[in-house]
């Protein structure tokens, strides 16, 4: 188990009494509304929340993964829609760092890094998910732009989105239907977005997003045509670990509720807590937090020590999604009836971790990615 340090359990602290103080109050109100405080983030800036993972040259803090895992856990602790918007935003952030020219960087980085623009990321479309090779968009080299078609669908921030890195089949003199990645601003004709309703963290502006016929120009392909597959790949690695951090976190503040409410609520005179049933939630409960916390460190541990990670990343989300979800399904039960009521934070963790098992993998994936790694034979054709 990868124990934080000094500086670490600090900047623990103090991001926790920031968001109990700011955030956690008027979570119920954007709930309801189904909105997001985007003004949040430049206040969590900082603390590292924005940029956390990039070079210092860029404007970032270089920070560890072990580290940035630990903030990541603190998010998904408070609010599951949090979580996902950093996730979301600093994706970006991280491709345009690594791979951006500098007039990229310019327009798109630093407004991120201060919070004047939000993004998205385009990958998955109506009959694509999890197999990213099969993406369907594409985008045809016409002189100094691209034309680009297609359609995108469960996109997290969508409807808010000012720009969108999305991922197109391309053809040119150079390409011939490899991918790659195009920086779609949101005022370009023929780019559209849609809400899409859904059960999950309501507060990430899901959407659906149109392109037909959208002119990009040429400078705003973000890195060498046809290298998208290989780049979305490693960084949806390094994304199962967040999520994997927000799970544990999500299913840590479900467990916490569930002990005060074990101690305080009585029945037939008593703590339900003394109850051996709601004594075995419990330990239950406990025993899967710790087990996707040592998981999610471990598989963060071995990234900051330069390793790829493949089979710890994909069995860190496997579990840590999958144990949030069984946590939040046994507080519902030792909350009873108060676990339904809309506004009180148990019903929203319990929608809210269900939708983890899904993103950036489903478990079925993660699955077949972990069996690859221990076996050496692949399920996946």
């Amino acid at each position: 188990m990868v124990v934080l340090n000094d500086e670490q359990r600090m900047l623990k602290e103090n991001v926790d009494k920031w968001l109990a103080a700011h955030l956690t109050p008027v979570i119920n109100d954007h709930e309801a509304a189904q909105s997001f405080p985007f003004e949040v983030l430049g206040e969590l800036a900082q603390f590292g929340y924005l940029g956390g993972r990039i070079p210092e040259a860029d404007g970032g803090f270089d920070l560890p993964f072990v580290t940035w895992g630990m903030l990541l856990e603190s998010a998904g602790y408070c609010w599951g829609s949090l979580r996902t918007i950093l996730n979301i935003t600093n994706g970006t952030i991280q491709k345009l760092s690594a791979q951006g020219t500098e007039d990229q960087k310019d327009r798109f980085l630093q407004p991120l890094l201060r919070n004047e623009i939000r993004t998205c990321t385009g990958l998955t479309e109506p009959n694509v998910g999890s197999n990213v090779r099969g993406i369907e968009a594409r985008a045809d080299r016409k002189g100094d732009h691209y034309v680009i078609n297609g359609a995108k669908l469960w996109i997290t921030n969508g409807i808010n989105a000012d720009i969108c890195l999305m991922v197109a089949r391309t053809f040119s003199e150079d390409s011939d239907g490899a991918l790659s990645t195009f920086i779609v601003e949101k005022d370009m004709p023929g780019f559209s977005a849609r809400k899409v309703e859904k059960m999950t963290l309501r507060c990430t502006g899901t959407a659906e997003l149109s392109f037909d016929n959208v002119r990009v120009p040429v400078e705003n392909r973000l890195g060498p045509e046809g290298t998208a597959l290989s780049g979305t790949l490693k960084g949806l690695n390094t994304a199962r670990v967040n999520i994997a951090m927000g799970a544990v976190g999500a299913a840590q503040s479900a467990l916490d509720l569930s002990v005060d409410y074990a101690k305080t609520r009585k029945q037939f005179g008593k703590p339900i807590g003394s109850f051996q049933l709601v004594q075995k939630h419990i330990v239950d409960m406990t025993v899967r937090v710790k087990a996707a916390r040592a998981l999610a460190y471990t598989a963060a541990a071995r990234l900051d020590a330069g390793e790829e990670a493949r089979e710890d990343c994909s069995i860190a989300k496997l579990y840590a999604s999958q144990a949030a979800f069984e946590v939040a399904d046994m507080a519902l039960q030792v909350h009873g009836g108060l676990g339904y009521a809309v506004g009180y934070p148990i019903e929203r963790i319990f929608r809210d971790t269900r939708g983890g098992t899904i993103p950036e993998g489903t478990s079925e994936i993660q699955t077949l990615i972990a069996g690859r790694e221990i076996l050496g034979l692949s399920a996946i054709t």
